[in-house]
């Protein structure tokens, strides 16, 4: 055999491996966009939403699911669509937004005469099991300052497990829901504390 035929025959089998491969799909944390939420109230204080910290083990742009044995699996051809990190904050803030009933307004002007509540949260864990569920266990602080309010903190946690149904997409689906009912808590907790600064974490 020649070396031409040689590298003719190379190249065919390349093209037919790159064609055969697995595609590599995306997902976002960030759910499809609905209707604003009916009759609510704006919340008493002006938003801002601070950086997310992630777990390591799974702040990386493959999906990494958890196996029956305690390893975890890095899935190279399944990613999300941006950083983890980024992607948590970004759903968390439309999330918030829309149960707040104002935007999200960190690194833009504030007005002087309300009070800014920010939030930060660390997602210690992110776990995902193929099949089961999605779970997140984050600690969050609110920080309420400014507009004549003395500068107060409160730190919470929440740890929120969400069945999913068959396949990755219910996967990543159970993940958006468990990131929704973190809003929830967060947003309600933050509007009866600033209201009444002696209300403590949910239990």
């Amino acid at each position: 055999m020649t070396l031409r035929n040689h590298l003719l025959m190379l190249a065919c089998a390349l093209s037919l491996g790159a064609c055969s491969s697995t595609p590599t799909r995306y997902y976002t944390l960030i759910a499809p966009a609905t209707e604003p939420a009916a009759n609510v109230a704006q919340a008493p204080f002006q938003f801002e939403m601070q950086p997310v910290l992630m777990a390591v083990q799974v702040d990386q742009p493959p999906l990494v699911v958890r196996q029956g044995d305690g390893s975890l699996a890095i899935l190279e051809n399944e990613r999300w669509g941006a950083p983890l990190g980024d992607e948590f904050h970004d759903a968390l803030t439309g999330q918030l937004e829309r149960r707040l009933g104002s935007r999200d307004l960190a690194g833009l002007p504030k007005q002087s005469d309300e009070p800014v509540l920010s939030v930060r949260t660390d997602v210690r864990r992110f776990e995902s099991v193929l099949d089961r569920y999605a779970l997140i266990d984050v600690v969050w602080n609110l920080s309420l300052r400014g507009a004549g309010v003395k500068r107060q903190t409160l730190t919470c946690s929440s740890v929120i497990r969400q069945p999913a149904g068959t396949g990755m997409e219910n996967l990543v689906l159970a993940h958006q829901k468990a990131v929704s009912s973190l809003a929830d808590v967060i947003a309600r907790t933050a509007t009866d504390w600033a209201r009444q600064p002696s209300s403590r974490c949910p239990s």
